[in-house]
């Protein structure tokens, strides 16, 4: 904004406050019935139209200057496109109707090429608001008004009025073009935010326990959010809170000590860590003075006698032992802290409780509610059971007042199964009501997924009914894959590692995708047909056509590949051709939908953006020909502007893979 606008913009301010200071007085001397025609009143009235006739003349000398003023330059770093026009926009209603405190700023995308690449929703509601304060202007008068207000951009190439008063807006083919040159310069970066400490909470098994679908769907969705988080800069802390605490550790003491009395000196054969807590719990169930041992061994392990914590210490190892396969096949990272870290918070935090009289006795149990009236389920926690021992509820308290107090949280988020999404409302509500939690100074985020179905529409299971193994899916999605890798033939043209990478990357890949690109809130069918499907929105086609883009600079030979670096800083880069320009005009939107996920933490969105890219970049290769030969299979001519375009594409690409936690592959 120039000097020049800012000074008339201030000096409009000051007229409009002195014609409210004297729509004020006028008020004041009509209600006292005071006479119309007194002289007060008469010169009032004339300030009055003299100052209204100064501020329309001010108002059109500004959206003149506005109109008339030089476009601010294209940036060097690509913008979230939906956010400056945003702020465009938003500067454009507000220049033009003062009056309102806060128009709706509405700007979404065009469905049409004719009708430009984005539009401004705006005049309609606009026009509502106006009518509500007796102001008549249709949708149409109120478009016209803000594109009289709209100062000139780099990005607008021009505007234009459709229907009732939708604005359509082109944005310039510059920076489009630059976009993409600062992509194939620095490669791809977030859009600028403020960045904060983030506790993230996700995957959580419980020691002894195998790892089943919903800890997948956990794992997955939280390593993805991670690496979006990180992406844009925020500092973050992943946390695996593990169920390493409680009764079953009695029942399973207890047992290891009946089973393998030198277990103090001799570390014991229990690499099967699950059938040797069904052991111990049938045991719990039906032998009561077994149930007594295992019960004070519950007290001894809190106690810290040292023979139970031993044991403890061990089975934790071996559960440890397991779950970290599974992370390591995932390419997962966690820090592990898991309910016992929590145990003397957790003891402090009660006594507080009791003392600022925020529980109360229910049948034995110590109970806290959340505030009255927020929408928390209407369910309170139980701070203490009727045993005296503490419960999840317990130690989830301890744990987002660690998160908020000690770690220095800013932005709290777990990533849990959706039958949760209650009892996290009233975490949040208790949380609140003793002060741990400031909503004004910290974000909270419960990320709920749906459950995970089989083929047959029933929860994911054996045929046998019980819970799959973690393992055992991942080795047979890397089975699968491999059948699919022969099915092709590309073991006949990959060397032993490659065709090992190209197995490993796929399954997994397909297994995270299959899960990353549905909405994460809906059911989903565990499907290995469908994931290893290579066509359609899959891990497989997805991989596929990155690598096949890959290979475009590749197949212009290795003189070409050795100059690359220098092509790409030498050539000019031209987006002519009208598919040229859309799969630019789409990798552009990056920082977008980065932002968009950054909102709600849904990160199909990005798959859906991944997809995007894949189908209009065959669009474009379909009908603009990077390589041409002649009927020898020479190449004749090389158009190197469409070969960084393919670059550009397969950046962007590379980084969405990332995010989402795929790994790319040279070849398939």
């Amino acid at each position: 904004m120039s000097d020049q606008l800012q000074k008339e913009e201030e000096k409009l301010s000051r007229i409009e406050t002195e014609i409210n200071d004297i729509d004020g007085h006028i008020t004041n001397i009509k209600t006292g019935n005071l006479s119309e025609e007194s002289d007060e009143l008469a010169k009032l009235l004339t300030e009055n139209t003299k100052l209204k006739f100064r501020l329309e003349i001010l108002k059109k000398a500004i959206a003149n200057e506005r109109k008339n003023c030089k476009a601010d330059t294209i940036p060097s770093e690509m913008i979230s496109i939906r956010n400056y026009l945003n702020e465009l926009f938003g500067s454009a209603i507000k220049a033009a109707y003062p009056e309102l405190s806060d128009p709706p700023i509405v700007i979404t995308e065009s469905t049409k090429v004719s009708f430009g690449d984005y539009q401004c929703n705006s005049a309609m509601p606009v026009s509502q608001l106006l009518k509500a304060k007796n102001i008549k202007a249709s949708p149409r008068d109120v478009a016209v008004k803000i594109l009289e207000n709209l100062p000139n951009s780099f990005l607008i190439n021009k505007t234009e009025i459709a229907g009732p008063g939708f604005i359509n807006i082109f944005i310039t083919n510059e920076y489009v073009v630059s976009a993409i040159s600062t992509i194939l310069k620095n490669g791809v970066f977030p859009p600028t935010t403020k960045k904060m400490r983030v506790v993230i909470d996700f995957s959580s098994p419980n020691v002894a326990k195998q790892m089943h679908v919903g800890h997948l769907r956990s794992t997955i969705i939280g390593e993805s959010i991670s690496r979006l988080l990180e992406f844009v800069g925020h500092d973050v802390l992943r946390l695996n809170h593990i169920g390493d605490w409680g009764t079953q550790f009695g029942m399973l003491i207890a047992h290891l000590e009946e089973m393998f009395p030198n277990y103090v000196k001799e570390s014991p054969p229990i690499a099967d860590l699950q059938a040797f807590y069904k052991e111990s719990k049938i045991r719990f169930d039906n032998d009561e003075e077994f149930k007594k041992r295992a019960y004070d061994r519950v007290v001894k392990l809190q106690s810290g006698e040292s023979n139970s914590r031993k044991a403890w210490q061990l089975i934790c190892d071996v559960s440890r032992l397991e779950y970290q396969k599974v992370y390591k096949a995932l390419d997962v990272t966690l820090e592990e802290r898991g309910e016992s870290f929590y145990q003397s918070r957790m003891e402090n935090l009660v006594k507080e409780l009791n003392e600022r009289g925020f529980l109360e006795e229910d049948e034995g149990r110590k109970i806290m509610w959340g505030i009255k009236g927020e929408d928390y389920g209407g369910i309170p926690l139980t701070i203490i059971k009727s045993d005296g021992g503490f419960t999840y509820d317990t130690s989830d308290m301890a744990t987002i007042r660690n998160r908020i107090e000690e770690e220095k949280g800013e932005w709290l988020v777990y990533v849990t199964d959706a039958g949760q999404s209650t009892h996290f409302k009233s975490l949040f509500s208790c949380a609140r009501k003793v002060g741990i939690l400031d909503s004004s100074k910290v974000r909270v985020d419960h990320v709920p997924f749906g459950v995970v179905l089989g083929e047959d529409g029933k929860k994911f299971k054996t045929r046998s009914g019980e819970t799959v193994k973690l393992l055992d899916l991942l080795d047979e999605g890397l089975k699968r894959s491999l059948e699919k890798l022969k099915e092709k033939e590309r073991d006949k043209f990959m060397t032993a590692e490659e065709l090992r990478k190209a197995q490993e990357n796929i399954a997994y890949g397909c297994i995270k995708y299959a899960d990353l690109s549905k909405n994460r809130q809906n059911e989903y069918v565990f499907s290995f047909d469908k994931m290893l499907d290579d066509k359609g929105n899959t891990a497989v086609y997805l991989l596929y056509a990155y690598t096949r883009i890959k290979s475009i600079a590749r197949n212009c030979g290795e003189e070409f590949i050795k100059n690359f670096d220098t092509i790409k800083k030498e050539t000019k880069l031209e987006l002519t051709h009208e598919k040229e320009l859309k799969l630019a005009k789409v990798l552009i939107q990056f920082p977008d939908i980065i932002e968009k996920i950054l909102k709600d933490l849904h990160v199909h969105y990005m798959c859906e953006f991944l997809y995007q890219i894949s189908t209009t970049f065959t669009e474009f290769y379909d009908v603009c020909y990077c390589i041409e030969k002649n009927r020898q299979g020479e190449i004749v001519k090389i158009n190197k502007s469409r070969i960084l375009l393919c670059e550009a594409t397969a950046t962007v690409m590379a980084k969405c893979f990332d995010i989402l936690g795929l790994k790319t592959l040279d070849k398939i």
